[in-house]
């Protein structure tokens, strides 16, 4: 089969024959023709398996084959949950869209919007945006969604997962009924088929997995080691393998800054990406590590969702997640397109469970590795830490030391939400 074969333009076949590509992935193959035929569409697909061009492609096609003259309002809309992705999709909307006469844009929160306001209102056939800074335009009024034509919801388990639910409520309601709908999504559970029944109208559903599954093509490695030796096991591992470019997974922004910290006081470049780094921040630390500047990026899951590192060789799970399915995630960072790629797992005696349910998600058993100096804690609990819990330990059992407690956790709590808040918003 061949992009011709599905039927895209000519201009369209000749973006993809610049950027070297021949034949469509299966998700491409399977999507791109029920899109063209103005079909809604759900559709599961992993990141890394060209889900991008399974909808950007048939939806460049359709605006150009039927264009607006005189003005142009937004026609197209693509919400993303995060800026990094939206930037992504926003560069490949621009790069197979190279020899039409369409427009395009991208708004995410963390940088000023005067100039996204400013492009806006030049005239634009798609948008690219982040809920946050969509509903804060809108609501400026400085974009309208009153001409969307086909509307767009990429990596839909995500935005549920980060909360984004009453945003794209509010965002439907801003747009006519009457449009083409396309929803991806790395996975089919309950609450993603729940949203795709609210928003799409008699869906194909399509699904596509890559080639080779992440547990075929990744070598899996977990090393056994004490919680307060990942460190210093950490910067073992990158100094003596002299590895040159590793994405490390932390769950907290506070853990990945001391990380990274402690990483440069090694002597080894590192950068850090998270929800408090700003837009400037964290596409100045991105850039820097796919141009080898930097050695390490360490990333929470949230940040690094949608980031599209070609040919990554190494990934580390400082820590696990404690949702399986986001081990997957960050693994398929690596061992894309046809090359080899490590994960490696550092997992202490509270990530037992953990472990377990990732190897029962892959059906796979990871080999275990010691290394020597670095040894388990052999006193130290398999339960697995709840949030805070730590915060309450060896604290104080008086009164006073309790409303101290209760004090500090009553302002923790407090600027977390206002955190999670802003993350939001942008």
């Amino acid at each position: 089969m061949s992009f011709k074969s599905l039927g895209l333009s000519e201009p369209l076949l000749r973006a993809i024959s610049k950027k070297g590509y021949e034949t469509p992935s299966p998700i491409q193959a399977k999507a791109i023709p029920p899109v063209l035929e103005g079909k809604d569409v759900l559709a599961s697909a992993q990141t890394g398996t060209g889900k991008t061009a399974g909808f950007t492609l048939p939806l460049l096609h359709y605006l150009s084959e039927n264009p607006k003259q005189k003005f142009r309002p937004i026609r197209a809309l693509i919400l993303t949950p995060t800026r990094e992705l939206a930037a992504q999709v926003y560069a490949n909307v621009k790069e197979y869209s190279e020899f039409l006469n369409l427009r395009s844009a991208v708004i995410f929160g963390g940088v000023n919007q005067k100039p996204q306001i400013a492009t806006i209102r030049q005239g634009i056939d798609i948008l690219v945006a982040t809920p946050g800074r969509l509903i804060d335009l809108q609501s400026q009024g400085a974009l309208s969604l009153k001409r969307i034509e086909v509307f767009v919801l990429d990596e839909a388990d995500r935005m549920l997962d980060m909360g984004f639910l009453r945003d794209i409520e509010r965002v439907m309601k801003l747009m006519p009924e009457k449009r083409q709908n396309l929803m991806f999504s790395a996975t089919f559970s309950k609450e993603i088929k729940k949203l795709a029944y609210s928003i799409l109208n008699n869906p194909v559903q399509v699904e596509a997995t890559p080639e080779n599954t992440a547990v075929e093509v990744i070598e899996q490695k977990v090393y056994r080691v004490a919680k307060s030796k990942k460190t210093g096991l950490i910067i073992k591992l990158i100094s003596d393998g002299n590895w040159k470019q590793v994405l490390v997974f932390t769950r907290t922004k506070h853990g990945a800054n001391r990380l990274c910290e402690k990483m440069k006081k090694a002597g080894i470049s590192a950068a850090a990406i998270h929800g408090n780094k700003s837009q400037g921040a964290r596409t100045k630390a991105l850039a820097g590590f796919k141009s080898s500047k930097i050695r390490v990026l360490v990333a929470t899951d949230i940040a690094a969702r949608g980031l599209d590192i070609p040919l990554l060789p190494h990934v580390i799970n400082f820590e696990l997640p404690n949702i399986s399915e986001d081990y997957v995630h960050r693994i398929g960072r690596t061992g894309r397109a046809g090359a080899s790629g490590e994960a490696i797992s550092l997992v202490s005696a509270d990530e037992t469970t953990y472990l377990r349910d990732i190897q029962k998600l892959i059906d796979t058993k990871i080999p275990v590795e010691i290394v020597e100096g670095f040894e388990p804690d052999p006193n130290a609990s398999t339960e697995p830490i709840k949030q805070g819990q730590n915060a309450n330990r060896n604290r104080g059992r008086n009164s006073n030391s309790n409303k101290s407690v209760k004090s500090k956790n009553s302002n923790r709590n407090k600027n977390r939400n206002r955190r999670r808040n802003n993350d939001k918003r942008n």
